[in-house]
């Protein structure tokens, strides 16, 4: 099977019973409305002869109202029981997507922008659900009509049923055809152009304080507008060739209409056909070729569906199910009580550039406490990531207890715990923000995690204690607050490994030196890297080590760098208050 058949086929095999119904709903619903035309063609020209008897009349009004009714009735309950195949199928595809995101969290930022995923979820969906709704339900529905008609016209003549099914085919497969090859490029370049927009705007919504503030808003605007018309242009000439094909369709069903009147009126000549019937014959033909056109804007859409299917198969983790079940075995055999993280050798480049990181070598044995320091763009974000296993080392080993971080990185969060600068909380409550470390805890849990980060005394005097709502980003807490908070997520979740990633930026002096207190007390027992960029609190830390352009350059405790190392001694007396130096 194909890749992107896994998006189309196993949801059209788990709903085949409905899939049947609505391309045989359709087909009903377009041959009503023939029988109809055809009924009315027949009334109109028998009550014009006048008729001998009066059941020559009632019997086609009677018809008439019945396939009238009969194709209002179809098409609802068509629309309906396809939408509601629609719906189940895109609530799978949903639910698929996210499973599939969920545990690549981590990596997926490294391999798609976040403008590419908004187009995924919700550009590629739409379409995948207009490929049902627009192209293969009428698409067959059109079939089926088409081979229904040639062989119903077979009972009055097989030659002229051969010459309409030859003439009909030039609608039903030639012009789709030509429309499909003239304008799958343009398709093509019009959905990536709209992802591409997706990009920039998502890029300037995220960063539009700083183009406010830069005074270059215009530039972006002028720039963005510039893009779009380029777009536009593409649009423009893809609708001017939709207005000429369509100009051609409409010519073809004259060509046929006109056929068909001919033939008719031949028949009826000849004795073949009553006159009653020429006009039935003519007008049946508007709702069959009806049925013929949205096929050339089906074929259309083709190579759309095919690009949306390609750009959520790239979604797809990189190792197949037995990949996965590896990883989970290789988490297990991690453990959660004595876990030793090694960087062995360990360089990386971003895309071929400058290394980032080169031939860095530690060790993080259990329970000890190692500060990470060094100044920006040393590398310490990398080395994060590295342990995370959202990126692989360009050379050399990170793995725990012997088994690579890149193996687990769907299963990191059991080992390694990480408290981020900025960490999010919902707009939710209190009790549900810091569960989330671990959603199977209970409130008494939940209680004794605040109390270790000494927030619980405090919740409680809320007006609504654990249930007040922190609103959309924790405006409602103040910055230690909220990292207080997720400092009590840090520890429900009980991974063995802590990476506390510059959590004191942005607080006060005195915040910051109770949050490291904190901190450092309550992950007592715990394996801790401590990331940060400045001295401050280093000497709780067991070790430290400074990263300067991807390598390690000092090494030691600090109390050994401070006695020892000349330059950590002037870093140290730059950083730490004068009240602690020697």
């Amino acid at each position: 099977m194909k890749k992107e058949d896994r998006w189309v086929l196993p949801y059209v095999k788990k709903n085949m019973k409905l899939f049947i119904i609505v391309v045989l709903l359709g087909g009903l619903t377009v041959c009503s409305a023939a029988a109809l035309m055809f009924t009315s063609g027949y009334l109109i020209s028998k009550a014009a002869t006048r008729p001998e008897n009066v059941l020559m009349i009632y019997v086609p009004i009677v018809a008439v109202r019945t396939f009238g009714i009969l194709r209002s009735v179809s098409r609802y309950v068509e629309r309906l029981t396809g939408h509601h195949m629609i719906l189940k199928i895109l609530s799978d595809m949903r639910v698929r997507l996210y499973r599939m995101l969920e545990p690549q969290a981590l990596t997926l930022r490294s391999r798609f922008r976040t403008g590419d995923m908004l187009g995924i979820l919700a550009d590629d969906i739409e379409h995948l659900q207009d490929m049902y709704l627009k192209t293969v339900f009428p698409g067959l529905s059109a079939l089926l009509l088409y081979a229904a008609f040639t062989f119903a016209l077979g009972f009055f003549s097989w030659p002229f049923a051969g010459l309409i099914a030859i003439y009909a085919a030039v609608l039903v497969f030639l012009v789709p055809l030509v429309s499909l090859l003239v304008t799958r490029a343009k398709n093509i370049v019009l959905k990536r152009g709209r992802s591409r927009l997706y990009r920039q705007l998502t890029d300037a919504v995220m960063g539009v304080s700083d183009w406010v503030f830069s005074g270059r808003q215009h530039d972006f605007i002028r720039v963005y507008e510039e893009e779009e018309q380029k777009w536009l242009e593409v649009e423009k000439r893809r609708r001017r060739f939709t207005r000429w094909r369509d100009f051609t369709v409409q010519c073809l069903t004259a060509g046929l209409v006109l056929m068909m009147l001919i033939w008719a009126g031949g028949q009826s000549a000849e004795g073949g056909l009553a006159p009653t019937f020429i006009a039935a014959f003519v007008l049946v033909v508007f709702p069959l070729t009806e049925a013929f056109f949205p096929l050339s804007d089906a074929a259309e859409a083709i190579p759309e569906y095919q690009d949306s299917l390609r750009r959520m198969e790239e979604l797809e983790p990189e190792r197949g199910e037995n990949g996965l079940a590896a990883q989970a075995e290789s988490a297990e055999a991690v453990g959660l009580e004595d876990v030793t993280l090694r960087f062995e050798d360990v360089s990386f480049s971003y895309e071929q550039g400058q290394p980032v990181l080169n031939g860095v070598t530690f060790t993080l044995r259990q329970g000890e406490k190692i500060a990470l320091l060094g100044p920006s763009g040393a590398g310490k974000s990398t080395i994060l990531t590295l342990i995370e296993g959202a990126l692989s080392p360009s050379q050399g080993r990170v793995s725990f207890n012997g088994i690579a971080a890149e193996s687990l990185h769907h299963h990191i969060s059991r080992v390694v715990a990480v408290f981020n600068q900025r960490p999010h909380l919902f707009d939710t409550t209190v009790l549900n923000n810091i569960r989330l470390g671990n959603p199977d805890a209970s409130d008494d849990e939940v209680y004794w995690a605040a109390r270790q980060v000494k927030l619980h005394d405090y919740i409680e005097s809320l007006s609504d204690g654990y249930n007040t709502s922190v609103q959309e980003t924790g405006i409602r807490f103040s910055g230690g607050e909220r990292q207080r908070m997720a400092l009590a997520r840090i520890l429900l979740q009980d991974a063995p490994i802590v990476i506390l990633d510059e959590p004191t930026v942005g607080l006060d002096p005195k915040t910051e030196k109770d949050l490291l207190a904190t901190m450092f007390q309550v992950l007592k027992g715990k394996t801790v890297l401590w990331i940060t960029h400045h001295l401050a609190g280093a000497e709780a830390a067991d070790r430290i080590l400074f990263l300067e352009n991807g390598m390690i350059q000092m090494e030691g405790s600090h109390k050994q760098l401070l006695h020892e190392n000349p330059r950590y001694q002037r870093l140290y007396r730059l950083d730490a208050p004068v009240a602690r130096l020697p």
